[in-house]
């Protein structure tokens, strides 16, 4: 398994999974930059993700939608606020109405990754923050921590094998 850590923390009001990968910084790197690799493993396992749109550049936007086993979906999107390639990604991360389009009743929350060469490989660091805690009880009470754990955790098979 490659999440090494998984801190919720109600009183900072955020999430950080942390990841040790084996490959370079700008290999992982490669996993979130591409729309056809990130739907090798952006959402766990029974509930893959399809990307529409990927602009992955400062100001650009991504949206996506998950496919549960019974067919059930589930949609989001990204809006990319800092992009310092290979060392760190900021965006703004948010659900999607039926049409992919923000949800307006659900205000995004704020995240950002970073990638720390550690030897020969790299450690990735996920955090998001919420915006009050009755936000980040309704996303954890979604799964977001063991979703977001289960798809991380798919990632060292990607680099293994190599881009889609």
């Amino acid at each position: 398994m490659t999440v090494i850590s998984t801190i919720k923390d109600s009183e900072n009001l955020t999430l950080t999974l942390v990841a040790d990968l084996d490959a370079t910084p700008e290999q992982v790197w490669a996993v979130w930059e591409d729309p056809r690799t990130l739907e090798r493993w952006w959402g766990p396992p029974t509930w893959p993700a399809t990307f529409t749109r990927h602009d992955f550049v400062v100001g650009g936007e991504s949206r996506y939608h998950m496919t549960g086993p019974d067919g059930e979906t589930s949609r989001g999107y990204w809006q990319m606020q800092a992009i310092d390639k290979p060392n760190r990604i900021d965006f703004m991360n948010g659900l999607a109405g039926p049409d992919g389009e923000p949800a307006p009743d659900m205000p995004p929350m704020s995240g950002h990754v970073t990638f720390e060469a550690r030897g020969a490989g790299t450690r990735m660091t996920a955090v998001s923050r919420f915006l009050d805690l009755a936000q980040m009880e309704t996303m954890l009470g979604r799964g977001m921590a063991e979703g977001m754990g289960e798809a991380i955790g798919q990632i060292d098979k990607i680099l293994a094998t190599g881009p889609a």
